[in-house]
């Protein structure tokens, strides 16, 4: 393609790009000069710049897949993405908030820093990138982590942890082993969470409700258990559960509306319990955060009640799987 010729063949031009996007250097090769590369990137121009010598050769808002593009142009061949943006593109139902960095990897030897939208991470530990759509993605378990190091409260990382081990079915025990392997760095919180996961909880709401109980001082309960009646029926499958008094403890997952999906089931569920004569704590996961105090006197004040019963008979049947 000569010099002059590249004005009247954008199609070429797109052809050699990733989406769209193209390195400003791409374009030098192709016969496109520099200059006029970023003077098409000024405004009511044709193009625009996405990052330091990367350029989408359209206006308009670029999609999330072109920002990916532009992230690995812009950090080079030994780019891989991890953190948030890594998980999603390999299952992970949670969409990206506004303004969310597209996090890349690269060896600790490269000068490359952080620019724009993307979060650059010199390591010494690069990964062996799984390709996922023509992407180098860091598998699940370093990219989660990648997350969770950059991450300073306790909720989120609960959250997202959960959320990798109950929908991409990865085991605790995998994310724990690539914890240990890393730098100390932002690794007590996660390590606290994987404890939480490690003893049951199955979702996030139920990591907090964990961290809840503990500020009650009552006897741990079990979690995630099922439990019979005295004709070995069954009756549910707790969140908690306080063998000893036969108290159990519901981190129901939406607010209650009569014809919402679950809420005959969970009529049924609790009108088990009543037969059966198992005391029951109801709590939505909005009141774990919004008012943890309440809901942790509601527990002791219902642990207290139901010591002072007599307990009824009702046997645990194992963790549910």
């Amino acid at each position: 393609m000569t010099r002059r010729s590249w004005a009247r063949d954008a199609e070429v031009l797109f052809a050699a790009s990733r989406r769209g996007v193209i390195t400003v250097a791409h374009l030098e090769e192709l016969g496109v000069p520099s200059r006029t590369s970023y003077r098409r990137c000024r405004p009511a121009q044709p193009w625009q710049r996405l990052l330091p010598g990367v350029i989408l050769l359209r206006t308009g808002e670029p999609t999330r897949r072109q920002l990916v593009e532009a992230a690995l142009l812009y950090g080079g061949e030994e780019a891989v993405v991890t953190g948030l943006e890594s998980c999603r593109r390999q299952g992970l139902k949670r969409a990206a908030g506004a303004g969310e960095p597209i996090h890349l990897l690269l060896p600790a030897r490269l000068k490359t820093t952080s620019s724009g939208c993307v979060l650059v991470e010199r390591t010494t530990r690069m990964p062996t990138p799984v390709e996922f759509e023509g992407l180098p993605l860091a598998p699940v378990v370093r990219s989660a982590l990648d997350e969770c190091r950059r991450l300073t409260e306790r909720a989120p990382i609960r959250a997202l942890l959960a959320e990798v081990v109950q929908q991409l079915g990865i085991d605790p025990a995998e994310l724990s082993t690539e914890l240990e392997k890393g730098s100390d760095r932002g690794s007590a919180l996660p390590r606290e969470a994987l404890r939480e996961i490690g003893r049951g909880a199955r979702s996030a709401a139920e990591a907090e409700a964990m961290a809840l109980w503990h500020r009650t001082g009552l006897p741990e309960p079990f979690w995630n258990v099922r439990i019979r009646d005295e004709h070995g029926c069954h009756i549910a499958t707790p969140d908690a559960w306080c063998d000893d008094v036969a108290l159990a403890w519901e981190i129901d997952s939406f607010e209650f509306h009569f014809g919402q999906p679950g809420y005959a089931a969970t009529l049924k569920r609790n009108n088990r319990y009543a037969a059966a004569g198992v005391s029951v704590v109801q709590t939505v996961p909005s009141r774990l955060r919004s008012e943890p105090r309440a809901v942790a006197d509601e527990l002791v004040s219902a642990y207290r009640a139901a010591a002072a019963r007599p307990r009824p008979p009702v046997t645990l049947a194992g963790r549910r799987e």
